[in-house]
């Protein structure tokens, strides 16, 4: 099993046609990703040909959806059309819509977030790297990628990775695929102070699904989203997690990358981030180099194996 996604998922294209939507649709096909078709207004009727894939283009999400059956969308849309284009798949009842724009204006967000109040789609992102599910094949090929990030890093397993930093995601995920150990499914949630889902979101799922075994939590200063999930952890999770947060030499005040990376209170900061990770007893990574060891210690303290 997997969250959100499996290899069988199908995927629209929102953007497909530009040049960073047509670059990441390429890899995603050649992952063995199954993108069904793609969305640019005006081109509908064209094809995104790549190798021995042709990738019907349509109009509209809703007519991509009805046609290819297309459940998941990728929007690859310049940050001042973004909102609508996330607004589109709620309108078309897409199950889940991965906004990777970066930039988006927080008003628009806002505006997002109230229409999408009861709606069936789930957004994540935006500003995020997406989702991996792996598949079985050389280099996880046959999986699911819908975003960003490299596919071949992965390793069909038992690990769910939740990250708002890509880096930092990818990271974790290259540690554990290095030492042999799979993971489940790797969420990029998003670096922007008002994102579609959260660390606490992502972390329910990892906890009821049978097929992920341990989860790695990267978070960063700014907010509080991270505290939050470690006291539902806490209390609710048995499975071994180990936690890194980002950010600690940051000076107060001061944006570090993401939007939502700014210390705005005693709480935002990783120290004490790192504080409420312990006492809930993540096991802490100290440095990035130090992820999949850390949930390795974890897994050993509760014995459970991970590969």
């Amino acid at each position: 099993m997997a969250i959100l996604i499996t290899p069988e998922t199908k995927i629209l294209i929102q953007g497909i046609t530009g040049e960073f939507g047509a670059r990441h649709t390429k890899l995603s096909l050649d992952y063995g990703t199954k993108v069904v078709a793609g969305v640019t207004p005006g081109k509908g009727g064209q094809f995104f040909e790549h190798g021995t894939h042709k990738v019907p283009i349509f109009n509209s999400v809703a007519d991509a959806a009805k046609a290819t059956g297309a459940t998941v969308s990728a929007i690859f849309v310049p940050p001042p059309f973004a909102a609508d284009a996330i607004l589109e798949c709620v309108d078309a009842d897409i199950d889940l819509a991965v906004a990777i724009t970066e930039g988006i204006p927080i008003k628009d967000m806002v505006r997002v977030k109230r229409a999408m109040s009861g709606r069936r789609t789930r957004l994540v992102g935006p500003n995020c790297p997406g989702l991996v599910c792996p598949g079985t094949g050389k280099d996880s090929h046959g999986g699911c990628r819908i975003g960003i990030a490299p596919g071949y890093i992965n390793k069909k397993g038992h690990v769910g990775v939740v990250s708002r930093s890509g880096t930092l995601t990818y990271e974790a995920v290259f540690q554990l695929t290095s030492k042999g150990i799979g993971q489940s499914t790797t969420v990029g949630i998003g670096g922007d102070p008002v994102n579609g889902t959260s660390h606490l979101d992502v972390i329910k799922l990892f906890a009821a699904d049978p097929d992920t075994h341990g989860i790695i939590f990267i978070g960063e200063i700014g907010g509080n989203a991270e505290v939050e999930a470690a006291r539902w952890l806490k209390a609710n999770c048995k499975k071994p997690v180990a936690g890194f947060i980002a950010g600690a030499t940051a000076p107060a005040g001061r944006r570090m990358g993401h939007a939502g990376a700014i210390v705005g209170g005693a709480e935002d900061t990783a120290a004490a981030k790192i504080a409420v990770f312990k006492e809930c007893g993540i096991e802490v990574a100290e440095t990035p180099s130090d992820m999949a060891d850390a949930l390795l210690r974890a897994a050993k303290a509760k014995g459970v194996t991970l590969s």
